[in-house]
Order: structure tokens, then sequence, then C-alpha cells
């Protein structure tokens, strides 16, 4: 990828439109807003509250009602839902002696400039493609923001066969540490071989009892059984220039992480997701629902 991720953008405007317009959040990304340029945050809200037709054939509204239909029935679940989980499964694994987290593909995640009070035992690496990586510094820098002394900014090309050595070479990395990896919305864009070689790279780097959260498409993804609002994923993602590649039945990770030495330790079913994670908001907001998409799990496993 040679420029800035479409799709990690967009999934940034939407944790910050979540942010900004509601008090009890499914997950407060309180600093996505100011990684976004104005520009790009108009452009963005005017371009999706233009495709209501494309999202939503029934809906009628004002500009501003149809940007919020859109933002939370086809934007906002899974970049929200992941990203509570994945913090919520830090956090516990912080308590039993996670001391490092490194988040894969990165993109415009803001975790290691709004730490909460556990993160101060954390070493936190960034581990993303130069292009993007080098980008979310530049806005970093145009904000002033001061980097926090446990952040490090890790380039790596993750179809270069020896990406781990940039880990490796970290100094703050320690391979005997306990650690907590994080592979959010990646799972989708790699092809089924590509993405075990990637899982299988990153459980080298770790030592047992280390554990990897990530999200996955299943295995109605690519066929005709798959509901409406997936299909229009598939649908953006291929004009973005990021197609999604691959599906997994629950049988056929399980039996991948079985290879790789991992074990399942926690998977939600958007059912699950529904009720774990956006219960509290969807009781207070019942005019604006946000219910997961029913092809998307969420799996947190472990190096034995």
């Amino acid at each position: 990828m040679k420029n800035k991720s479409i799709t990690a953008l967009v999934s940034a405007f939407a944790r910050a439109y979540h942010a900004e317009h509601n008090q009890i959040k499914i997950f407060d990304d309180r600093l996505a807003r100011e990684l976004l340029t104005n520009d790009e945050y108009t452009n963005i809200s005017s371009n999706m509250s233009k495709g209501i037709t494309f999202f939503l054939p029934e809906f009628t509204g004002t500009q501003e009602e149809c940007l919020r239909a859109i933002v939370d029935w086809q934007l906002s679940p899974s970049p929200l839902g992941r990203a509570a989980f994945a913090e919520q499964a830090l956090q516990n694994a912080v308590t039993l002696g996670a001391r490092q987290y490194l988040i894969f593909a990165a993109g415009y995640d803001t975790f290691a400039y709004r730490q909460p009070d556990f993160a101060d035992k954390l070493q936190i690496f960034e581990i993303d493609h130069p292009a993007t990586g080098d980008d979310k510094q530049r806005r970093i820098s145009s904000l002033h923001w001061q980097i926090p002394s446990n952040v490090h900014y890790i380039p790596a090309d993750f179809l270069d066969p020896d990406w781990q050595k940039g880990v490796l070479g970290c100094p703050a990395y320690d391979p005997d540490q306990i650690s907590f990896s994080s592979l959010l919305g990646i799972s989708y864009y790699l092809p089924k071989d590509s993405f075990k070689q990637l899982l299988s790279a990153i459980v080298m780097l770790l030592p047992s009892g280390s554990s990897i959260v990530f999200d996955y498409p299943d295995e109605l993804t690519f066929t005709p059984q798959a509901g409406e609002r997936t299909q229009k994923q598939l649908m953006m993602a291929a004009q973005a220039g990021e197609p999604m590649q691959a599906s997994y039945s629950y049988r056929d990770l399980e039996q991948m992480l079985e290879e790789l030495n991992l074990l399942i330790y926690q998977h939600l079913t958007p059912a699950e997701i529904n009720v774990q994670l956006f219960k509290a908001y969807n009781d207070s907001q019942p005019a604006h629902p946000i219910t997961a998409f029913d092809n998307v799990n969420y799996c947190l496993a472990v190096k034995r």
C-alpha cells in the first residue's frame, strides 16, 4: 500500500462520529476526530450521506439524518465493537501480567495517546506499513501531540518475509515478556494462507501465555446467504481498492489456530456482541440502534 488506507480513514471517521454524537458509547475514541483533517471529515460525511439510496434505499430525511443512519447502520458496528472487545481483553491481560501491547496494522488507532491508567505498565508497539505509519506520524506531529515514552513505532511490510526483524530489533521489545497483540480489521483482506503465515510469524515472537485478538468474517460472507450490509461492505472495500479475500467457519478457525499452537480463549458471535458490547448504548439510544454485522465474529486466542 503506497497511499493512506481509505478503509482505515473511514474506520477513524466512524469512531470519531460515534464519540462526538453520543453520551453513552460503545467505544469512546475521543481523539479520532483530531487525527482527521477537516476536509477529510467533511468529504467522508458528504459522500456517505449522498449514498443513502445505496445503503438504505427506503430512508428519507435531512442530510445529517441520512449520515447518522448510515454511520449507525453500516460504518460503526465493526470498528466500534472490535475496538471495545480488544481493549477490554487487553485490560484483563494486563491484570494477568501482560506488559507489552503489539498493535499490528495500527492504522489510525489512538490507544497510545489516550492511555487509561492500566496502560502505565505497558510498552506499546505500533507496527504498520511504512506508508500508513508515516502518514499517522505526520498527523501526530502537526497536532503537536507528545509521544509517550512507552510508545514505539515500528515500520513493517508484512509482505516482507523478514518483517519480524523490525520488532526484534526494537530495544524496548522483550521477546520473553508476556504480551497482548491485536490484529483488527486484517483477516478480511488477506488470503487464508497469508493470514495464517502472519499469525504464525506473530506467534513466534511471543512467549507462552501471550494472547492475540482479532475479528474475522464467517463462512457465509461470500455467499448469497450473506446479509445485505455484508454485501455492501464487500462492494465498498472493492471500490476502495482493498477487496476482502477470505472467510472462515468456526471449525476452519479452530483448526488453523490449533496448528499454530493457539487456543481459543474467548469467542463472540454477532448475537453475543449485541448483548455484551452494544446493549448499554442501544438502551440509551432506541431511536439510533447499532447492531453487529451478522457475518463478523471476534476471537481471543492464547499461545500455549
